[in-house]
């Protein structure tokens, strides 16, 4: 299992790092959007720059599972933001939908190696 989160969290991180900085560095190209829910949804995105807001929280999580420090942090950064990618994916767009996949069974790797980190979520009652 610790080889299986090793390759996980690199894995991961990469992702995170390489899309979260095409926020800001432009490096993949943009297509046209489509006049579709898809395209409305990332233009108001965009127009609100509210993506760099996503990127940069896409970054650092991806960098802190890259360093290999505070990772139930970067899990917490990371979580929403898998969340929105993966509905915005099967809800209306599905031409990224295995990539969000893979993203939240790496995701979910992580979180089951690191889930005494996150066991006072779960706690039926307050301390």
């Amino acid at each position: 299992m610790k080889i299986a989160a090793l390759i996980s969290r690199l894995l991961l991180g990469l992702v995170f790092v390489f899309f979260g900085s095409n926020a800001f560095l432009h490096f993949l190209p943009m297509p046209q959007l489509p006049p579709t829910p898809a395209g409305r949804f990332i233009g108001a995105l965009i127009d609100a720059r509210y993506v760099y807001v996503v990127g940069g929280l896409q970054v650092v999580g991806g960098l802190l599972l890259l360093i290999g420090r505070y990772l139930p942090l970067a899990l917490t950064l990371l979580g929403p933001v898998i969340v929105n990618i993966f509905f915005y994916h099967l809800l209306m767009d599905h031409t990224g939908l295995p990539l969000a996949c893979v993203v939240v069974i790496l995701w979910f790797i992580l979180f089951f190696r690191y889930k005494q980190s996150f066991s006072g979520l779960f706690a039926q009652k307050p301390l």
